[in-house]
């Protein structure tokens, strides 16, 4: 057999060899040719197999997560669309057209419904919980909504167990909670 030949067998071989599946691979070329390495233990396949799906999924889920991150991110429309001047004034001292604590009531108006109202938004301190022109978070949120209220909420809830409770069931302070006013205590919804 020549040059030629042997060049064809192999190829041959080659191309018979992709389509299989490793364990038949393995037999063929242990066959055909001396030194071939042994394969891995079933559980050791398995275990490397296993490790190779997890670390895929978890950079699948990481992948996904900063898409939702990006699709969920929000940007204050006046700021989106370049009018400044809907809320700053270069000729205060203060850059803004009302002060600062009263600037989101400028076009935010009656947002404050309710006999109880939650600290930063009857103060009007909007940018404890919120930034003022683009967040990667939904309505303009400094934090995930999940972390929001950890903040400054680090004292003892006063329902331990109900707050306990939720907390396992993943649900948000503000599925019960209204963030901004209430006629309820607690800002009850």
């Amino acid at each position: 057999m020549g040059k030629r030949g042997m060049i064809f067998w192999i190829a041959v071989l080659a191309g018979l060899l992709s389509g299989c599946d490793p364990v038949t691979t393995h037999k063929i070329t242990s066959t055909i040719f001396d030194g071939v390495p042994s394969m891995p233990t079933a559980e050791e396949y398995c275990r490397d197999y296993h490790q190779q799906a997890v670390a895929e999924e978890r950079e699948a889920e990481k992948r996904q997560q900063i898409a939702k991150e990006k699709a969920t991110a929000s940007i204050h429309p006046p700021y989106e669309e370049k009018r400044c001047n809907d809320c700053h004034d270069k000729n205060t001292d203060s850059g803004f057209i009302a002060p600062r604590k009263e600037l989101c009531f400028v076009c935010h108006k009656d947002f404050l419904q309710g006999s109880f109202a939650h600290g930063p938004a009857a103060v009007g301190d909007c940018l404890a919980c919120h930034l003022p022109h683009s967040s990667s978070y939904p309505s303009l949120l400094k934090t995930p909504k999940d972390q929001i209220c950890w903040m400054c909420h680090k004292e003892p809830r006063v329902a331990l167990g109900l707050h306990a409770a939720s907390k396992d069931k993943r649900l948000l302070c503000t599925e019960c909670h209204n963030p901004h006013a209430s006629n309820a205590r607690f800002f009850l919804e």
